[in-house]
Order: C-alpha cells, then sequence, then structure tokens
C-alpha cells in the first residue's frame, strides 16, 4: 500500500467546548523504533479527549497533540523491531492522535480484532478495556463471588466494568442516572441498577453487605459515600473526578474497614506499564470477547469531520456505551 504524505485529522484550535474541534492537514505521521503506522477504521471517542479539548488534560511528552486514543485499522507500515506486519488488523490503545486518518503507537499496545467483532466494535475496546482490567482487577484485586460497584454504569467504561465482572463471577450493582440507563445495566448483568437521582448508593448498598470493590469516575462528594458503602478490607479505584478531585474525609472509617483507596490514569503510564495490560489483557479478556461474553455497547457515530458533535453528544451524558467515529469505515 502507498502512504500518502498528507492526512485528514481533527485538531484542538484553542480549549474550549466541542465547537474548537477543527477540520486540518497534518503530516502523516512515520513509525519509530517498536511502533507501527496504523490506516484508522474507526476511532473511539473518550472523556480524556473532552478533558484535553478543554485544557484539562495535556499529552504525555512526545505524543501526538491530536486527541484520540484508541482505534482499529490497518497496519500500513512498520518500524524497526516492531512485532506487527503489514497488512494485518488491529485495534489499538494510543498516546493520541487517533482522530485522523494515521495514526502511529506502539505495536506492543496493538490487539488482533477479535474474532465475530466489526472494525467499528473493536475500536470501542482499547481504552476502556485497559482501564477496567487494570483498575478492576489489577489495582482493586476483585475476585469471583465479590460484590463490585460501578458508577456511571452506561457509560464506556461501565457497560464493560459490568458484563467483565459478571464474567469473573462478581456480584455487580451499578449506579446511573436515568430508569432507561439502569435497565441497559441491569441487561447487561448488574444484580441491582440504582438511580442516583432517586436513591442513595450507599444506602442500597447496606442491603448487599457492602461493596468490596467500588470503581468510581465521579469523586467530589461520593468519595465518603464511597468509603461508607465498602465492606471490611474494601477498595475503593479512582479513575476520574467528573465532580471534582476534593472531598472531606474522616480517615477513622479507613483504618477501621481496613480500606484501600487507590487509582490511576492509563495515558501517563510507560509503553512498558501498557504493554503489559495489553499482554493481561490478550490472555484474559480476548478469549471471553470471542466467547460473547463481553461485547462492546455501541451508541452513536459520527464522521470524522463531525468530531464537535461526537463530544456534544457525550457531554450531555445521554449515551449508553460507546460513541465511535468514521474515519476509514469497515
Amino acid at each position: 500500500m502507498t502512504v500518502p504524505t498528507k492526512m485528514q485529522a481533527i485538531e484542538i484550535a484553542r480549549p474550549g467546548g466541542p465547537e474548537v474541534l477543527t477540520p486540518t492537514e497534518r503530516d502523516v505521521p512515520v513509525p519509530g523504533a517498536g511502533e507501527v503506522l496504523i490506516r484508522v477504521a474507526w476511532a473511539g471517542v473518550n472523556r480524556p479527549d473532552a478533558l484535553q479539548r478543554a485544557g484539562a488534560y495535556d499529552p504525555p511528552p512526545g505524543a501526538s497533540d491530536l486527541p484520540g486514543l484508541e482505534c482499529s485499522g490497518e497496519v500500513v507500515a512498520v518500524g524497526e523491531g516492531a512485532a506487527r506486519q503489514v497488512g494485518e488488523q488491529v485495534c489499538a490503545l494510543l498516546p493520541g492522535g487517533g482522530y485522523a486518518e494515521y495514526v502511529v503507537t506502539p505495536a506492543a499496545h496493538c490487539l488482533p480484532i477479535p474474532r465475530g467483532l466489526s472494525l467499528q466494535q473493536a475500536a470501542a475496546l482499547p481504552e476502556t478495556v485497559f482501564t477496567v482490567w487494570s483498575n478492576v482487577f489489577q489495582r482493586g484485586g476483585l475476585e469471583a463471588g465479590e460484590t463490585f460497584l460501578i458508577h456511571g454504569g452506561s457509560s464506556g467504561i461501565g457497560t464493560t466494568a459490568i458484563q467483565l465482572a459478571r464474567a469473573f463471577g462478581a456480584r455487580v450493582i451499578a449506579t446511573a442516572g436515568s430508569p432507561e440507563k439502569c435497565r441497559a445495566c441491569e441487561e447487561l448483568g448488574a444484580e441491582r441498577a440504582i438511580n442516583y437521582r432517586e436513591e442513595d448508593f450507599a444506602a442500597v448498598l447496606k442491603e448487599f453487605g457492602g461493596a468490596d470493590v467500588i470503581l468510581d469516575m465521579v469523586g467530589g462528594d461520593y468519595i465518603p459515600r464511597n468509603v461508607k458503602a465498602l465492606k471490611l478490607d474494601g477498595r475503593l479505584v479512582m479513575i476520574a473526578f467528573l465532580g471534582g478531585p476534593k472531598a472531606e474525609l474522616n480517615f477513622t472509617q479507613v483504618m477501621v474497614k481496613r480500606l484501600t483507596l487507590t487509582g490511576s490514569t492509563l495515558r501517563p503510564q510507560s509503553d512498558a506499564a501498557k504493554a503489559a495490560i495489553a499482554e493481561a489483557v490478550a490472555k484474559h479478556v480476548w478469549p471471553l470477547v470471542e466467547a460473547g461474553k463481553l461485547r462492546p455497547v455501541m451508541d452513536e457515530s459520527f464522521a470524522l469531520q463531525d468530531a464537535a458533535k461526537a463530544h456534544a453528544r457525550m457531554e450531555a451524558s445521554e449515551h449508553i456505551g460507546k460513541i465511535t467515529l468514521e474515519v476509514a469505515g469497515g
């Protein structure tokens, strides 16, 4: 395949709302050692993309300034030592740059398209699956028979976490903001979905004896309520702070209940750390995808040039599952 020198992309013209996402022409990137160049078919849309657009989440050093942390497509060029072949179809975790016709990423962050999934579905997997696996199972240590609470159960992260936790034998409880979203969570396997606009999740968790692991992307006043909802030896894992990063917390509860408070961000981690997560995902999660036990829940798709509309939908919190951008399709 002849690779062009120029490509269409979406850049962030200035920090701001969805309207600052602007079509542009850029040079096609060149893969370095251990990297591959992917002709993008579909790109996933994620909350960190919106944070970057707003000026609140800078790319790591050396990463593209273009938004986009996951994609699917075809490998069209490989750098020295990259363990991929030209012509392979892959989905990939990206350091940035996914809102474009071509993107580079370490070969070790690519995974084959799971059997039975389309390129569009595969593009919705890497960022969410890497995040859920590393936080719920590696950091949170969720085990079969334990009770797991996921906030934002109808989000891309939430729909993935519900399915994975169920597949590994956990009891799942989810919070969501509407009856429709609650129904979606229960259809995916949540034993109980809590409409957070109408019920106090900490009070509901009492009925279940508390949670062993909580995955929280809200923060703010959820933090002390999470601590209240945890069992002895419970684990609270933070991955975002949509409600703010600060809270007043009585740490006596942490001591008495022997709690673990932890969290992580995926994008700033080293290439080696993300490669290790990719290896674990390939071993433990990909077989579940191919067996039909985990399927990405797909919301609306938009053309690449309509990325602003995709961000507006995501930030309106009307979506259930993942929003994707069609670049080359397929």
